[in-house]
C-alpha cells in the first residue's frame, strides 16, 4: 500500500449508531430539551448525523431506579476512531452537566456507543465476556475499555425500539441477527413499554 493508499483509507468515514437518554430536568431544560441540546454538540465534535429515530419514553433501568427517561437513536458518521468518537461523546455529557455517582444513577444525560462500522472491541472474548455478565454483575462493574459492539444492546428495548425505527437490517456484529430480529425477541411487556412521545 502506497502512503497516498493508507491517508485516504484513514479518513473514511465510519457509520455507527449512539442512544441518547435523559432522566433528569435542570433548573433550566428538560429531559427532551436535554438530548436535542446534546444532539446540536455533535457537529462541533466531528461528528455528522445521518439518521434519527423519534424520541420514546421509557421507564428507567433497573425498574424503579428514577423518573421514566425520553431515548432516543442517532446514525452516525466520522472519521474518528471508536475510542475519540467514544471521548467526544463523554466531553458532550460533561458540558451538559453529567456527572457519574453510580452506575446506572439517573442523568441529565446519557451518550453511548451502540456499534460502530463492524467492529468488536477489544476483542470478540472481551465482548462475551461483557455480555455474560449477570445483572448484580453489572451493577458492581464497569469495563475499563470501550466494548463494541455494546454489550447490553441486544436486551434493551428502550435501545431496540429506536434503533430498528431508522436501521431494521443493520446485523449485529458477533450476534449475526438486525435490529428488528432481536427487538422482536424481546418479550412484549419489554416493547410496549417504550411509548413514542
Amino acid at each position: 500500500m502506497t502512503r497516498k493508499q493508507g491517508q485516504k483509507t484513514a479518513n473514511l468515514s465510519r457509520c455507527g449508531y449512539v442512544a441518547l437518554g435523559s432522566n433528569l430536568q435542570t433548573a433550566t431544560r428538560t429531559s427532551l430539551e436535554m438530548v436535542n441540546e446534546a444532539l446540536e454538540l455533535f457537529a462541533g465534535a466531528a461528528i455528522r448525523i445521518t439518521k434519527q429515530s423519534q424520541w420514546y419514553s421509557a421507564p428507567a433501568f433497573p425498574k424503579g431506579s428514577g423518573p421514566d427517561y425520553v431515548n432516543g437513536v442517532v446514525e452516525i458518521e466520522s472519521q474518528l476512531p471508536p475510542k475519540a468518537v467514544l471521548t467526544a461523546l463523554h466531553n458532550i455529557e460533561s458540558v451538559l452537566g453529567r456527572t457519574r455517582p453510580k452506575r446506572w444513577a439517573s442523568r441529565v444525560i446519557d451518550l453511548d456507543l451502540l456499534a460502530y462500522g463492524e467492529e468488536i472491541a477489544p476483542s470478540p472474548a472481551a465482548f462475551a465476556h461483557w455480555q455474560g455478565l449477570s445483572l448484580s454483575q453489572q451493577l458492581e462493574t464497569t469495563p475499563e475499555a470501550l466494548i463494541l459492539p455494546h454489550p447490553r444492546l441486544q436486551d434493551r428495548a428502550f435501545v431496540l425500539r429506536p434503533l430498528a425505527e431508522i436501521a431494521p437490517d443493520w446485523p449485529h456484529p458477533v450476534l449475526g441477527k438486525t435490529a428488528r430480529t432481536l427487538l422482536a425477541a424481546l418479550p412484549a411487556e419489554a416493547r410496549n413499554e417504550i411509548q413514542p412521545l
